[in-house]
């Protein structure tokens, strides 16, 4: 077979055809196909983004020391207080510390009035001026210190023939439980519960006049009695000898005797509590008292002393008094003793001692 002959030969497109080892080399090759030109096909490529990193990487120990600053400060979210946490944080402790500053101000200044004043023992005539006040006055304090539930817990243990002195302008009267019923007392036996008759005493005429007017809008219907006297020469009305334990021929008692506030006005509170107790019924009598005075604490009980004078010249009241030891004094027999406000309020249930009632029998 010679070069003519093989390219005669038809060429398959499944198997291309090599030459024979034995053609000559200057035979001319079959001419290659000319590549189909076609147009461009724009890629797109897709976007990689980096991966989240969770965690933060350390600096390298060879930059600087500023460099490392400024890499942890930016990778480091910040843990501290926010800022408007701060500033409240400063206007609140200015505003302690400008209040501490006022008061103690006051106080160095009231210490320095207390010491030049002269003020008298008896200072029971001040209510006539601050009468009409006073409710304003220790409305907000006496809140603050719950006082209004502890007055209800001790005027409800009122019973029988009743006398409050001391009263006010009547901040007791909404606790009283007028007239008499039957039921059971705190050790579960049968007793007779409310008041069966209530006088109110007080030094001032003022303050007697605005608890008479607020009894009669709550109890328009139940006598009661009102006396502008001292509660040391009070003594019980004839009319209750009728109503009351004893018989006619004998003495008349107060089945209670009720007390808030006042053993800090008077001019002699032990000789005050000893005639209450020989008005009392000598067997199952009782003196109720919710008083101020003396704190468990020294540093108190120094503050107190200081703005005594000041205080009993502006509002009649000796603060500084040691409740117990008038108690103690008194000589009446104590039942019950609580105290709160770091000692200086004070709540005594007394009675009679046998012994003073057998002498007036």
């Amino acid at each position: 077979m010679n070069v003519n002959q093989l390219r005669r030969v038809p060429l398959v497109a499944k198997w291309p055809v090599t030459p024979c080892r034995n053609a000559s080399s200057k035979a001319p090759r079959p001419p290659k196909p000319s590549p189909k030109i076609s147009k461009p096909v724009a890629i797109k490529r897709r976007q990689v983004t980096a991966p989240r990193q969770h965690y933060q990487e350390r600096p390298s120990p060879q930059g600087t020391q500023g460099e490392t600053a400024n890499a942890e400060t930016t990778a480091k979210p910040g843990h501290g207080i926010p800022p408007r946490a701060l500033t409240f944080l400063g206007m609140t402790a200015l505003t302690i510390s400008t209040y501490c500053g006022y008061l103690y101000a006051s106080y160095t200044r009231e210490v320095s009035k207390a010491q030049t004043l002269d003020v008298p023992r008896d200072v029971s005539d001040r209510y006539n001026t601050t009468a009409a006040t006073f409710d304003a006055d220790v409305e907000l304090s006496e809140k603050a210190m719950g006082l209004g539930k502890k007055r209800r817990d001790l005027v409800r243990q009122a019973r029988g023939n009743v006398l409050e002195v001391s009263c006010g302008t009547g901040r007791n009267l909404p606790f009283y439980e007028l007239g008499e019923r039957r039921g059971l007392d705190a050790d579960g036996h049968a007793t007779v519960l409310g008041c069966r008759s209530v006088t109110f005493v007080d030094l001032s005429p003022q303050m007697v006049a605005i608890t008479n007017e607020k009894f009669e809008k709550l109890y328009p219907t139940f006598p009661a009695t009102f006396r502008a006297c001292d509660a040391g020469k009070v003594e019980p009305p004839s009319d209750i000898a009728r109503s009351g334990a004893k018989t006619k021929e004998g003495p008349v008692y107060f089945d209670t005797v009720v007390q808030t506030m006042g053993l800090c006005s008077m001019p002699d509170p032990v000789a005050t509590l000893r005639h209450l107790g020989s008005v009392t019924e000598p067997g199952s009598g009782r003196i109720l008292l919710l008083e101020h005075g003396r704190s468990y604490y020294d540093w108190l009980n120094r503050i107190l002393d200081n703005l005594a004078p000041a205080h009993a010249d502006r509002h009649g009241c000796w603060w500084n008094r040691d409740i117990g030891d008038i108690v103690r004094e008194s000589g009446l027999e104590i039942v019950e003793e609580k105290r709160w406000h770091l000692g200086t309020t004070w709540r005594y249930v007394l009675k009679p001692k046998q012994s003073t009632g057998k002498s007036q029998s």
